[in-house]
């Protein structure tokens, strides 16, 4: 009995490095938009780079230290307040689009573009959209698929 016991934990070890990110490693930390107070969680372990301020709205995008991947956590006005069906199909998405999932609450993209896969996902928040993009090389997938679903489900508005 001891001895299945030890084989199965050290099948277990070996088969760890093959496992997503691992979780605790991560140095989770909460990326909070002073403007909007729309938060996300961040794996700095991975988005260890500032990237500047995000390309529109307020926010901030992270890279990898090798630029291979980056996040962008972002407020985007919605001055009208359109619902994410109209917010997205006013942002002109490119066809092809993989998985779509949309809702009165929010939206999430994803596709793959240049052996690259992104991911866009948006809540909706009042006068505005919170956002996170993700992007990251094909050939990973299997090693963001549980960042990636971290950090879409923390994403919440001021």
């Amino acid at each position: 009995m001891r001895f299945a016991a030890l084989a199965l934990f050290g099948s277990l070890a070996l088969a760890a490095p093959n496992l997503a990110y691992a979780q605790p490693a991560l140095d989770w930390q909460r990326y909070t938009i002073a403007d909007s107070g729309a938060h996300a969680d961040v794996p700095r372990a991975i988005f260890s780079e500032d990237g500047g301020a995000a390309q529109e709205g307020s926010g901030r995008r992270f890279t990898t230290a090798d630029g291979r991947a980056d996040l962008t956590v972002q407020s985007i006005p919605n001055p009208n307040r359109a619902p994410p069906a109209t917010f997205l199909a006013s942002r002109n998405p490119p066809s092809g689009i993989i998985y779509r999932r949309v809702t009165p609450r929010f939206f999430a993209v994803s596709s793959v573009r240049n052996g690259r896969i992104w991911y866009n996902r948006c809540n909706r928040g009042g006068a505005a959209m919170h956002c996170v993009l993700i992007n990251y090389p094909a050939t990973e997938k299997r090693r963001f698929d549980s960042v990636v679903s971290r950090i879409s489900l923390s994403l919440r508005g001021g």
